[in-house]
């Protein structure tokens, strides 16, 4: 099944291969981007991707955001440059007396159509980064877990414009800043929760979407101003790699993932959304990143409460 590529894929300014001159311009550009950490969307050449070397017992990462405490020496993205902001607020919880919330002041731009020279999402969000932990990168599979709970509208746009988006979830292979090979958990004014840059980056392309040719009623649209479970499996095996994606426990999205070479090296949930938006807040609680033997041991996660 292959589904149209609507949404935070930016590569150049028209989708064409730039001559030599256009490329040492992007390149340098991008680099710029890279040290302020707004590359994740691009496909670019020369990720780092190592192997993962620990080979002690399944680790987890779990954080109810109680605490800023729990991403110490992990990124954190403000969101003061990307015109949002972030918070631990008791506002909306599921779990403890925090969760993490991030807003959106304004839109920054009129529309969504974003070049790689000129990318203005929103951003605003803790990251968690395993490189820096001293048993290095995740190995995949693994499954991760997440509340969240999004008062936001996403509007449509006129044919041949990005639709507006909003991206729960960004799990990348890479170890460095440029977060070159990533895999989303996104969804855009059509309300179904789906995987994004699949099999290979800037891709949309669906072993299985839950959509409104096979949900006529849309049953399975993602619901709104209220708490919804989100479970994400990657494996980012470098022969036969995947992600599967469930909300409230239901599979809303299955993928092939090419690209990685084994291991989880960094994520972000919070807030990462399209430029036109003019407002819109998200809560998230309860996060587990666990290491799971296969998929049925991720199925067997997926099937309890959290």
């Amino acid at each position: 099944m292959k589904t149209e590529n609507v949404e935070n894929q930016p590569t150049t300014a028209v989708g064409k291969k730039p001559n030599g001159i256009s490329q040492f311009i992007i390149l340098f550009l991008v680099v710029l981007f890279l040290k302020h950490g707004q590359a994740e969307a691009f496909s670019i050449s020369g990720g780092g991707y190592p192997a993962p070397t620990y080979s002690g017992t399944q680790r987890n990462f779990i954080s109810s955001f109680e605490s800023v405490s729990d991403f110490k020496g992990f990124y954190f993205e403000s969101g003061k440059s990307f015109d949002s902001a972030q918070e631990l607020s008791t506002e909306q919880v599921k779990d403890g007396r925090y969760s993490h919330k991030a807003w959106i002041l304004k839109a920054r731009d009129s529309n969504n159509d974003s070049t790689i020279l000129n990318y203005k999402p929103h951003r605003a969000y803790p990251t968690v980064q395993f490189q820096k932990t001293p048993e290095g990168i995740y190995r995949t599979p693994c499954l991760v877990t997440l509340w969240v709970y999004l008062d936001m509208t996403l509007n449509p746009h006129p044919h041949g414009h990005i639709n507006d988006w909003f991206s729960f979830a960004t799990l990348t292979s890479d170890v460095t800043n440029g977060w070159n090979r990533t895999v989303l958990a996104n969804i855009s004014s059509a309300g179904y929760l789906r995987l994004v840059h699949v099999p290979k980056q800037g891709q949309q392309i669906h072993l299985y979407q839950a959509d409104a040719s096979n949900d006529p009623n849309g049953t399975l649209k993602f619901p709104c101003r209220q708490w919804v479970r989100i479970d994400l499996l990657i494996d980012f095996s470098n022969t036969d790699g995947y992600a599967k994606l469930w909300q409230n426990g239901i599979l809303v999205s299955h993928a092939r993932v090419e690209g990685g070479n084994g291991g989880l090296a960094q994520a972000h949930f919070g807030l990462y959304a399209s430029a036109a938006i003019t407002s819109g807040t998200v809560y998230n609680d309860k996060l587990r990143i666990s290491e799971v033997k296969d998929e049925s041991e991720a199925l067997s996660l997926v099937r309890v409460p959290w």
